[in-house]
Order: C-alpha cells, then sequence, then structure tokens
C-alpha cells in the first residue's frame, strides 16, 4: 500500500481492512493480520519511534526500550510469520516487510529503531521513503550482500538446513547455544521451528542472486543514522557495524561496552538512549 493510501485509511477516507484498538486509545488501520501496538508522544515535540525486530525474535524483546523512552510515541510490531503475526503470509521479499513499516507510518514521520535484519528493513524504507523515515538507529544490522561477510553465521547454517524447521532450529542453536536451546520447552521449540519459513524468507531477501542490486543501496540513505554494536558481540557483527558507518553519508558508530547483539533486550535503557542522538526536525 502507498503512503497516501495508508494516509486515507488512517484519517477514515476508504476506509478497508481490520482495525486494532492501540495503547493510544485510537482505532488506526494497519495491515489485517499483523499484530500491532501503539503509544501516542506524550508531548508536542517527542519523536515516533518504530521499532523493527530481527529474525526469531518479536515485538516483546523491545518493551524494555519503549519504557525508557517515556515521552516518545511508539510503534512495536510481530513482523509477518513471528509470533503474534505468525499467520500473516510469510514475505515475498524486504520491500514487503518495508511496505507493512509504512503502512504502520500512515504518512507520519518517524524514527525508525531496527535491530538485527530490522535494521534492513529501517534502511531500506529509509532509502524507499525518505519523507517519512526521518532518523534511524540501526543495531547490528547483517549485511551478508557485501564481499567478505562470513558464510558460518546464523543465517548461513539456516539456509543449510534441509527444510524451515530444521531452519529455524538451526539459526537459534547458533545464537543461543546448544545448552539453551536444548533446556526450551518442547511446545517452546516447536513454535520456534514453525517460523521457519519466516527465517528463511529474511535470510533470502538480503542475499541477492549473483549480478543483482543489492537489497539497500546505502548511498541513498542520506537521514542520520545512528550504527549501534555491542563491544562484546560476535566479530563479524562488531566488523559490520563499522563497515556500515562507513558506507552511509551520515552516520555514526556508538560501542555499548559490554554489550552483545541482544542489547536492546538487556541494555534497554542504553539502546532508547541512542534515539536521543539523532538530530531530526520535531
Amino acid at each position: 500500500m502507498s503512503a497516501d493510501a495508508a494516509r486515507a485509511r488512517a484519517t477514515g477516507l476508504g476506509i478497508s481492512g481490520s482495525y486494532r484498538l492501540v495503547l493510544s486509545g485510537r482505532l488506526r488501520a494497519v495491515p489485517s493480520t499483523l499484530f500491532v501496538t501503539e503509544r501516542a508522544q506524550q508531548t508536542a515535540n517527542a519523536p515516533l519511534v518504530v521499532m523493527v525486530h530481527g529474525s526469531m525474535d518479536r515485538h516483546a524483546s523491545f518493551i524494555g526500550v519503549r519504557r525508557a523512552l517515556p515521552h516518545a510515541g511508539t510503534i512495536l510490531y510481530d513482523r509477518r510469520g513471528y509470533g503474534r503475526s505468525r499467520d500473516s503470509p510469510v514475505a515475498s521479499g524486504l520491500d514487503d516487510h518495508v511496505t507493512d513499516l509504512l503502512d504502520l507510518c500512515a504518512g507520519r514521520s518517524v524514527v525508525v529503531l531496527g535491530h538485527s535484519y530490522g535494521g534492513c528493513v529501517a534502511l531500506r524504507a529509509a532509502q524507499l521513503a525518505p519523507e517519512v523515515v526521518t532518523g534511524l538507529v540501526v543495531f547490528e544490522a547483517p549485511l551478508p550482500w557485501l564481499e567478505g561477510w562470513p558464510k558460518d553465521t546464523g543465517g548461513g547454517r539456516a539456509l543449510a538446513a534441509p527444510d524451515p524447521p530444521a531452519a529455524a532450529e538451526a539459526f537459534l542453536r547458533r545464537l543461543l547455544g546448544d545448552e539453551r536451546w536444548e533446556a526450551l520447552p518442547e511446545r517452546t521449540k516447536d513454535d520456534r521451528r514453525a517460523e521457519g519459513p519466516a527465517l528463511l524468507s529474511d535470510m533470502r531477501s538480503v542475499r541477492p542472486s549473483p549480478g543483482a542490486p543489492a537489497p539497500v543501496d546505502l548511498a541513498s540513505v542520506t537521514q542520520p543514522v545512528v550504527v549501534g554494536r555491542g563491544s562484546s558481540s560476535s566479530a563479524h557483527l562488531m566488523a559490520g557495524a563499522k563497515r556500515l558507518v562507513g558506507l552511509l553519508p551520515s552516520a555514526e558508530l556508538v560501542t555499548l561496552a559490554g554489550a552483545t547483539h541482544g542489547a536492546h533486550a538487556s541494555r534497554p535503557a542504553e539502546v532508547a538512549a541512542l534515539v536521543g542522538r539523532l538530530t531530526v526536525s520535531p
């Protein structure tokens, strides 16, 4: 859906689809199968921050960040195929996730906070809709389309798995470790394996075929970007964050001492503070 169409739905013109009651107490048209929760801005000049989670994650991992931004408006949602949006159609590519994000913005100016794969969604949305996305925080986005990106990552192992459930398990074993995976209840394991199709869609969408264009034209993202990383994250993610700063026209690198890839959940106040480093128009 275009931004104009989303704006029309939000203002009651040409309304179609379904609605959810969001935390702000207002009804807003959103993609009918996505779980979304929204809180209105508490002060006039506060930003509206949309938080986009990574692969095999869900909106709940950002709840601490939302609490640490008490004046900001916030939109949290489960991307297609994950969490409470698991019944949504699996994305055919990165731009499906961008469309969902821009639909939720409904033409409003936003700051996008993207974690991991969510950072790829944020960067692509900034490229395609600079009038909507006025600033970004990108925390350890994978960049597997760049030369030299390692293959033995969680995404690489997922793509090598024989089927989607095995892909989800391989990814989480790489992320959590075998011991933590084995300790999960069987029902939780089954729920996570069911997200395998969404995971594979994510991983394929940022690995273009030889000769195909990159999923994001980084040089076209001219908005201010804060690129975050944790000093205790994987070496390739730390190096990727530094490399990303060099490829963006207006970016700042911030390293959170002692933080890991899951800093948005384990160190939410520090991740929320990255939003405050942006210089954007209210």
